[in-house]
């Protein structure tokens, strides 16, 4: 299971569009607010049908510390079976006493580290970008709720696309396990 964290902001990503030569699209968003939703996904790789699931959670208005982290692998466990094994990078809300705890409290659960500076190797990853630069490309949202709304849209509707799932991984450069 691989496990990464992003950030959707307000203001728009702004990419190039298909509008009429001369008619540039004009974009009204927040000016420099920084209100954002904070999102964590887990992509996973059933050991028997090799199918690729994903799971996810999102919080406003804040990033995710190593408590949201540790509260999302617990009720992570209790949806998966058997050993668990998670691969994410050293990023510091993976580490400390909270994250310790929920290994001390699921011995099925363990952990090994990307290496560093390695985006490339966790599909994850690739599911942000395409949301970022694809999906949500040029959104306005209405305010922070709104694009939670959306975000939450978005990761729901790509959970339930197996397709794209492998796609993401194919992107990657981590092999898919055998």
């Amino acid at each position: 299971m691989l496990i990464d964290e992003s950030g959707f902001f307000l203001n728009p990503t702004v990419r190039r569009s298909q509008a009429p030569k001369g008619q540039t699209p004009v974009l009204e968003s927040f000016g420099g607010r920084r209100d954002k939703v904070s999102a964590i996904a887990a992509l996973s790789v059933s050991p028997r049908a090799r199918r690729v699931g994903l799971y996810f959670a999102t919080e406003t208005d804040r990033y995710l510390s190593n408590v949201e982290v540790a509260d999302f692998l617990a009720d992570l466990l209790r949806h998966l079976r058997g050993k668990v094994v998670v691969v994410w990078d050293g990023g510091p809300n993976h580490k400390g006493e909270p994250i310790r705890e929920v290994l001390r409290r699921y011995p099925r659960l363990h952990v090994e580290r990307l290496p560093p500076y390695s985006p490339e190797l966790n599909p994850v990853e690739w599911l942000w970008s395409y949301l970022k630069y694809g999906e949500l490309a040029n959104f306005v949202p209405g305010g922070v709720g709104h694009l939670d709304d959306v975000v939450i849209e978005h990761l729901t509707d790509s959970k339930f696309r197996p397709d794209l799932l492998r796609q993401l991984w194919k992107g990657s450069e981590l092999p898919f396990p055998a």
